[in-house]
């Protein structure tokens, strides 16, 4: 598969065209981003780790029905993935309270959840992802009735298939947020999970410490972002590449105090 142009750049990632217009190569960058994009750092080896983290998740969720945009992984840095039309909704399940739910509604941190909470975000940034409801979604027509239904019984099964493979090695899934895209298999539109799963988009707990293992190490400048990172990906048991990762360095970090966070 060759590499073409870029084009689209996020925060954490680049998404470059091949020759073959179903597929797309996504390269992970080392950038780590807060609070809308207002703090922000580069991160030696962090996109290295993320590949490889998700790479891991998303092959084992495929292997339970989850479809999703992997193909494969190419190389430290990059997977060949199924190009997508993205939703632009960030879907968010909650296990336990903390973050911006607590902010919202006073509950107070750490408050394990009866069950799994779901929540929309308009994906964009100029209005900070906004949290929306169905009613939005079908209204501006941002995704169906039938699709979100579909999202719905998509996220019941990763999560638990998440936290069972997280419990498995210690770590407590607090919560994750996710996209989906559509995907043209052949003329007919599908459904799948794209995007990452990684440390980046999860909140991981270790289940006897409560120690976190995630970006929150970043957003609440606790350090140790890489060694934690390393720690998911070990317990894993696919730490196994020669990284050569650094301490990370910040890039013109910003002390801005932010009303909103995930």
């Amino acid at each position: 598969m060759k590499k073409g142009k870029k084009i689209y750049e996020g925060k954490a990632k680049i998404i470059f065209a091949t020759n073959d217009k179903n597929f797309a190569i996504q390269h992970f960058k080392d950038d780590a981003t807060a609070f809308n994009n207002q703090k922000k750092a580069s991160i030696n080896g962090k996109g290295i780790l993320n590949n490889r983290i998700s790479e891991h998740i998303l092959s084992n969720l495929n292997q339970i029905g989850i479809k999703n945009h992997l193909v494969k992984r190419l190389n430290m840095r990059e997977q060949l993935v199924k190009f997508v039309e993205i939703i632009p909704i960030e879907f968010i399940v909650r296990n336990v309270a903390t973050g911006s739910l607590c902010k919202r509604l006073g509950i107070e941190d750490g408050t394990i959840l009866d069950k799994p909470l779901f929540e929309f975000c308009l994906k964009d940034d100029k209005l900070n992802d906004p949290l929306i409801s169905k009613e939005h979604i079908f209204e501006f027509k941002w995704a169906t009735k039938k699709e979100i239904e579909k999202i719905e019984k998509y996220l019941e099964r990763i999560n638990d298939f998440m936290v069972g493979m997280f419990r498995g090695v210690g770590i407590k899934l607090v919560d994750f947020k996710v996209e989906f895209g559509r995907y043209n298999n052949k003329g007919k539109i599908e459904i799948i999970l794209a995007d990452e799963i990684s440390p980046d988009t999860c909140r991981l707990w270790d289940i006897k410490t409560e120690k976190k293992l995630d970006k929150d190490r970043f957003r609440k400048n606790l350090g140790n972002l890489i060694q934690a990172y390393q720690d998911v990906a070990r317990r894993l048991g696919i730490f196994h590449e020669q990284t050569n990762i650094r301490p990370f360095k910040l890039l013109e970090p910003t002390a801005v105090k932010i009303k909103k966070s995930k």
